[in-house]
């Protein structure tokens, strides 16, 4: 599963939202997040991560995640190309702990909100 055959690097965007739930798995894991869109309605939203191995190689663990399951997080992902709506690959992730973690494929964009 490329970053590229699924997800379009061109359209990256930053989330703000609850955590809602995650799906520690392979090959890939996958979190859930309610986010307010512009008219303030609450859109349910699935982020793909890299693999399991490769979030735990860099420090990410479950337990982060479920540490936060409930809590507000910033996250920036790009938009699936197929259309399929609210679903992005995430980049980065920052948690209530304040640190930000790389919990995908780090794209190349100009632009970046800091958060």
């Amino acid at each position: 599963h490329s970053f590229a055959a699924e997800f379009d690097a061109t359209k990256c965007q930053d989330f703000n939202g609850k955590l809602t739930a995650i799906e520690w798995q392979n090959p890939h894991g996958y979190f859930h997040v309610d986010v307010k869109n512009a008219a303030g309605a609450t859109e349910a939203w699935t982020f793909q991560t890299v693999s399991i191995i490769t979030l735990k190689r860099s420090g990410t663990t479950r337990k982060d995640f479920e540490d936060n399951i409930g809590k507000n997080v910033f996250v920036r992902g790009c938009l699936a190309k197929n259309g399929v709506k609210n679903r992005a690959a995430a980049e980065t992730m920052k948690m209530t702990d304040g640190q930000l973690r790389i919990v995908g494929q780090e794209v190349e964009h100009g632009g970046r909100q800091e958060y």
